[in-house]
Parts: C-alpha cells; sequence; structure tokens
C-alpha cells in the first residue's frame, strides 16, 4: 500500500523566513528508516512500540520527591508550558468503518458461462449468477448501458463476492477479511468517488498464493493510510439515499453513515501556504530510502493552520499513527489536501470549509520531532508536490 509521509530529521531547525524558502535539508546519516510495508519514515528503533499521543504529566527529567515532600506544579513564572503530544479533537462519532461492523458472508462460485434468456438485463444475469456487474462486464467488454441480446453467451468470472450492506465502508470490508482495500479496488477497478453501494457485490482476492491470508496481511489490512480513507472511508449508499449536504459550523456533527463528497470542481483562486514556515523536508525520497508523499514545514507550537482552499472536510482524528492529528479536505477536481501531526483539530467531517479557513493548530503529534507541519496535495489518487502547486512568493 501506499503510504504518504516521512519521519524529519532529529535535529531542531531554525525558523527561517516564508514558507516559499525551499532549501534541502539533509537527513543525519542513519537517523532514520522507512516502517516496513508503510512507508512512513520513522527512527531507527522502529522495533519500539507506537508513541503514545500523551507524554507523563511530570517532566522526565525531575528527581523523584523525597518521602513527605508534595511535587510542585508548573507555573508560568518558573517553567515553560510543554507539549504533551495529545491531539485534541471535537466531540464526534466514531469513523463509520469502526461504527459498522462487516459480517465476512461472501460467496464463493465458480468460473461459468450464462446463455442470456428473454428478459435479461447485466443486473439480473448478476443477481443469477452471484458475481458482481462490473465484474462480468469487464469480462465481456461491456460498455454502459451494458445492453445484451437473447442467446449470447456471458462468461461469469469465479471467485468471493461479498455483497454490500447500507453503512459498510470499504476498510470495514477489507478488515473483516484480511485483504489490504488497496488489493480490492484494485481487483473490482473501482474508481472516483469510490463510494459503494448497498447490494453492489465486490470481489475480495485471495491471499498471495492462496489459502487464507498470514497474520501480517491481516495486520496489514488494519493499518489504515491516506489512500484508504479516500478510497474506502465513505459508508455504503443505499440506493434511495442521497450524499449528505455540507455541513456550515463544527456544531452541527454528521453521523457516521452520512456520506460525504467533495465539491465537483476546485474553486478558482488555486491553493495557499497551509503556513508561513521553513521547508524542512522535500517532496519525494529521502536520504534513508523513505519516501514523503507531502512536505513538512516547521512552525511554532498551535500555529494556525490554514485550508489550502475551497473544500469540504473527508476525515478528522488520529487514525493514521504517524500523522498524529489529521486533517483532509476533498477540493473537487479531483485534488485532495491532508495536514499532519497537528494538536488540535477544530473542524469536523462534512464541513464546508473556505480557502484560508483555520482547520487545525500545529503540533508535534504522530511520528514528528518537532512542531510541524505534514502537508499533501493529491490529484485522484496520486500525491503531488505541493510547492509546484503553491504560490512562490
Amino acid at each position: 500500500m501506499r503510504r504518504g509521509g516521512a519521519l524529519m530529521a532529529a535535529a531542531t531547525l531554525p525558523l527561517l523566513g516564508l514558507a516559499a524558502c525551499i532549501p534541502q535539508v539533509d537527513r543525519p546519516a542513519g537517523y532514520g528508516r522507512p516502517v516496513e510495508g508503510t512507508g512512513y519514515g520513522r527512527p531507527a528503533d522502529a522495533g519500539r512500540p507506537q508513541r503514545p499521543y500523551r507524554d507523563p504529566p511530570a517532566r522526565r527529567d525531575d528527581p523523584p520527591p523525597r518521602q513527605g515532600e508534595s511535587v510542585p506544579r508548573d507555573t508560568p513564572d518558573d517553567r515553560p508550558a510543554r507539549d504533551t503530544g495529545e491531539v485534541t479533537t471535537l466531540p464526534a462519532p466514531r469513523p463509520a468503518w469502526e461504527a459498522r461492523q462487516v459480517r465476512a458472508d461472501a460467496k464463493t462460485i465458480p468460473d461459468t458461462t450464462y446463455v442470456v434468456q428473454p428478459g435479461d438485463t447485466l443486473s439480473r444475469v448478476a443477481d443469477r449468477s452471484g458475481a458482481s456487474l462490473e465484474a462480468i462486464a469487464r469480462a465481456n467488454d461491456l460498455e454502459s448501458p451494458y445492453t445484451i441480446e437473447t442467446g449470447e453467451r456471458l462468461r461469469i468470472p469465479g471467485g468471493r463476492y461479498h455483497q454490500v450492506r447500507r453503512g459498510e465502508t470499504g476498510i470495514a470490508i477489507a478488515r473483516a477479511y484480511g485483504v489490504e482495500w488497496s488489493r480490492i479496488v484494485a481487483a473490482n477497478a473501482l474508481v472516483e468517488p469510490y463510494v459503494l453501494r448497498a447490494d453492489q457485490r465486490v470481489l475480495i482476492p485471495d491471499a498471495p498464493g492462496g489459502g487464507r491470508p498470514s497474520a501480517a496481511e491481516r495486520a496489514q489490512a488494519f493499518t489504515l493510510d491516506i489512500d484508504d480513507i479516500l478510497t474506502g472511508g465513505e459508508p455504503a449508499l443505499a440506493s434511495n439515499q442521497a450524499p449528505a449536504k455540507p455541513i456550515a459550523t463544527p456544531r452541527r456533527v454528521l453521523p457516521s453513515n452520512a456520506v460525504v463528497t467533495g465539491p465537483a470542481r476546485l474553486a478558482s483562486g488555486g491553493f495557499l501556504w497551509p503556513v508561513d514556515g521553513k521547508v524542512v523536508k522535500r517532496f519525494g525520497p529521502g536520504a534513508s530510502g523513505e519516501r514523503n508523499d507531502g512536505i513538512k514545514i516547521a512552525v511554532p507550537m498551535s500555529t494556525p493552520i490554514h485550508a489550502a482552499a475551497d473544500g469540504v472536510v473527508a476525515y478528522v482524528g488520529d487514525g493514521i499513527a504517524a500523522l498524529g492529528g489529521l486533517v483532509i479536505i476533498k477540493h473537487g477536481g479531483g485534488w485532495t489536501s491532508v495536514y499532519g501531526h497537528a494538536s488540535k483539530l477544530l473542524v469536523q467531517r462534512g464541513q464546508s470549509v473556505k480557502r484560508g479557513q483555520t482547520v487545525a493548530l500545529s503540533g508535534d503529534t504522530g511520528f514528528a520531532d518537532r512542531p510541524e507541519l505534514h502537508f499533501e496535495l493529491r490529484k485522484g489518487r496520486t500525491p503531488v508536490d505541493p510547492t509546484s502547486q503553491l504560490p512562490r512568493s
């Protein structure tokens, strides 16, 4: 699976100038390596348990109190405020893939040939055979509106087919079968906007080499990345159900089963820098072999993070360990922006936001080693170098 974002260099860099200054910052030798199977960079001691989003309330360098001695509290006068690494979020329901579990009851059918009967439609053939309509169409080179004729012989591709129920998400389906969602996307040739339909059948690919998925493969199915959220995070729509209208303020909370879609087109004006700061990690492969699907911008703690363009919030949370506090916004025209390592999240899923609106506050959550912003732009499923789309001045 693709994994966006790489871990920052360990040395603290001073903040300089405006974000338009984009120097090359080399990573100290041996500092980090990519986490196997994720694509995110991480320190060399990556075998340790994942860092929680909080530290003990007492400073680690404080000596233990003597018997009978009270522990002094930090005050603004004698000790600076310390970031705890905790992500603060607004009250919100659980993500749809956690709120709606999936029963792994796929039906396995063999490769067969079906002779079209009078009155048949491709949908009826799919229902009779147990395969998906889209899989039959691909196997027989049929294009919408899928016209078939009586007596025509159709190849029915065999396999395991899961019938989607209302509210189920691609992520939850993948977890139920222990298969990476990206493999299901590829097996079914799913395309944008990646919203499943109730009663749709999706082909569940077998584990590599056949048989049941290994423990490692099942664990990988439970590991989220940006692409999973964008392509498998929305709940399936019923035939009579419309996507939710965007909400205006974070005071209103959409339920987990509401489907959120982005604008049809990218608003005029293009993208703006989400923060002012120094780019300390560039887009693309790093010196240690990890890949960064965005850029890292060093900023002071609790710096306001601004939406790069008008859009609708597709995700708010901390479900991707490497990125900590995370906001994802859909902008239309296939464009998506990503904001990671935030300490405070100020918007709700499904909220309409304007270009320049504050959506979060910066932090050092996730695998960040300093207060910073991980920022991505994506066109469809493809990460794009943000500096190629942002103003130079």
